[in-house]
């Protein structure tokens, strides 16, 4: 299990998204330069997630114009729609490597959640995890809160270990034939265009519009 792990570049996940964030938090120029071992798609899905965070925590300001809370919110609806796509075109990586080092006909069994969801909740423990152990290691706070923070990172880091173990064991039932891996598409609809009623029909009403200023 831990082999096939190493070959798809997902060793040691926990600590390898650790490591990234921690790197992340220095504002390195670019954010591959991580010296970390960790799958392309793995390590842009866990980048999405960190300036999902970031953004995440600008929205909830209350001392900016409500323009800037737009931005944020526009950046934030942009970088989810990235981070969907990583975690498909992960699960469509991991779904290559299956097909063609499975032990096995696969069965019939289908798990609901994909290696590369588990992935994708991995990389926000880890950011819940560094946040965490900020918050508890501030000066200002009192014994009360660091005390509460400290449980909560424990959880926090126990909660990670099982996706982790989670994330191994699906890959071996996977290989196997115990379980067949499929792919499940998001399809968001709202950053479609062609999908959006409240894109097309205002897109469709403008072009009316021009095309009677035309005839006029």
């Amino acid at each position: 299990m831990h082999d096939h792990l190493d070959n798809l570049g997902l060793a040691d996940l926990p600590g390898a998204l650790d490591r990234c964030i921690a790197v992340w938090h220095g504002e390195p120029a670019d954010h591959r330069a991580v010296g970390v071992p960790l799958h392309p798609l793995a390590l842009e899905l866990a980048w999405r997630n960190y300036l999902l965070w970031h953004e995440e925590d600008q929205a909830r300001r209350d001392d900016v114009d409500d323009s800037v809370i737009a931005g944020v919110k526009r950046k934030i609806d942009r970088y989810n729609q990235e981070r969907n796509d990583h975690i498909e075109q992960l699960d469509v990586a991991i779904l290559g490597y299956v097909d063609e080092h499975r032990s096995a006909l696969p069965g019939e069994a289908l798990n609901s959640e994909t290696p590369g969801s588990i992935t994708d909740r991995i990389s926000i423990m880890s950011l819940k995890i560094w946040h965490m152990a900020e918050d508890a290691a501030r000066p200002e706070i009192t014994n009360e809160h660091r005390a509460r923070s400290c449980q909560r990172l424990a959880v926090l880091r126990e909660q990670r270990d099982d996706l982790w173990t989670a994330l191994g064991t699906l890959l071996e039932e996977y290989l196997c034939g115990r379980r067949r891996m499929k792919l499940y598409r998001q399809f968001k609809m709202y950053n479609d265009p062609t999908l959006n009623p409240e894109l097309y029909r205002r897109a469709a009403a403008r072009q009316q519009g021009g095309a009677r200023e035309t005839a006029g």
